[in-house]
């Protein structure tokens, strides 16, 4: 079938929650990606950052067929041989204690703001069903109706009420707005040290490490949201790297399982992850065999070829390039390793249109909040196909 066809099917028989570009993708290779037609495209989404080790790497590939051939899922029911070598590997590579595995992104933020409340009552005495959670503005943790109770984007909200209780908003990248929000109450701090959804949104210097001492002081956890930024995508393991920052309890997901598979963890130490007794929280396929060896795989090859720093140096020199386009229409590039947001003025008629024509040109990418382009290639991505890319997107920003 030619990709009308293929539109024309999702249009009449799924449901209407996403808005995508009118691209059928039908094979991934590294950055490439080919359309039904044959057609081939940089992809410099990564699947919202879920693709850091790039489409089908064969190493991951060989461990998933592996893993299928012999064991997909136990249920948690019983034990696997390979959630335990997760866990290990994962507390190895990031000095925490203990790991608690899920499937989606947004699952591990539910798994870690129930842990943040259980905290609250067994730790710290907040009275029962009184704790509170502080996150900011222009945040994204997902769209079950507790994260989207705590939004502030109208559209996430709107018809989904009534939302759940216990949450305080305040201004992101503000620390000291943190701080007055804190009470007796208040069982943690949750927020993206890059906000990814709302365009690439960077705090000031210095506002990680600010907001970790204010939890510290006042007896809180600081909770940080990395399943976009984690994991090599901003040149640092965690975004929260960059501040030298170690949150109470870091969320992971997309790119721990290269894009093959759901895998998500919440990662954190014994005071907090021991708390949590049998049957009071769990996941069918959360910690499953076949998820387990992937996430190991996917791991490894983030290390082993050095995706991390291949993002540090070669997403500097791609925001670089961005920000020397003479486009009239840009207002302002930002970013950190590999995330990049092309933040476009007012009146340049939105993002879209200029995504719609890069993709006319080889390259995938998305708008996000309308006016603003981001660029989120695998890590695996190198220097010539940049300047293959920068080529192709310096043409689509000086259109009319």
């Amino acid at each position: 079938m030619k990709s009308e066809e293929y539109i024309a099917l999702e249009e009449k028989y799924g449901a209407h929650n996403y808005q995508p570009l009118d691209v059928v993708i039908e094979r991934g290779e590294g950055v490439w990606v080919f359309d039904v037609e044959g057609k081939r495209y940089l992809d410099c989404l990564s699947a919202y950052s879920a693709l850091n080790q790039g489409h089908v790497h064969p190493k991951i590939l060989a461990a998933a067929q592996e893993q299928m051939k012999k064991l997909t899922l136990t249920s948690r029911a019983f034990r696997n041989d390979q959630l335990p070598q997760l866990y290990q590997e994962l507390v190895e590579l990031s000095g925490y204690e203990m790991v608690l595995p899920m499937n989606s992104g947004v699952e591990a933020v539910e798994t870690a703001l129930k842990l943040a409340r259980k905290w609250a009552y067994q730790s710290k005495q907040v009275p029962r069903h009184q704790a509170e959670i502080i996150v900011v503005e222009g945040n994204f943790h997902g769209r079950t109706i507790s994260v989207v109770s705590f939004s502030t984007e109208a559209f996430y909200r709107e018809d989904f009420g009534p939302f759940t209780p216990g949450f305080v908003i305040v201004k992101y990248g503000d620390a000291a707005a943190i701080e007055n929000a804190i009470t007796p109450n208040t069982a943690a701090v949750l927020i993206e040290p890059i906000q990814g959804e709302a365009g690439v949104v960077i705090p000031p210097k210095g506002y990680l490490k600010q907001v970790s001492e204010i939890c510290r002081q006042n007896n809180v956890l600081f909770i940080a949201d990395e399943i976009q930024s984690g994991l090599g995508r901003t040149g640092k393991l965690f975004a929260c790297d960059h501040e030298n920052v170690r949150p109470d309890l870091i969320i992971l997901g997309k790119a721990l399982s290269g894009g093959f598979y759901p895998v998500s963890a919440v990662l954190g130490d014994r005071k907090v992850l021991g708390l949590i007794r049998p049957g009071e929280h769990g996941s069918t396929f959360g910690g499953n065999p076949l998820g387990a060896a992937i996430a190991r795989a996917a791991i490894n090859v983030l290390i082993q070829e050095n995706l991390i720093e291949n993002a540090a140096k070669l997403g500097e020199y791609f925001q670089e390039r961005l920000a020397e386009i003479p486009s009239r229409h840009v207002e302002l590039v930002r970013g950190k390793g590999m995330l990049i947001g092309v933040v476009l003025k007012p009146e340049a008629g939105g993002a879209r249109r200029f995504c719609v024509a890069l993709q006319e040109k080889g390259i995938l990418a998305k708008e996000t909040h309308k006016n603003v382009i981001r660029f989120a290639p695998p890590l695996i991505i190198d220097k010539e196909t940049l300047d293959w890319a920068i080529e192709r997107i310096t043409e689509v920003l000086t259109m009319p």
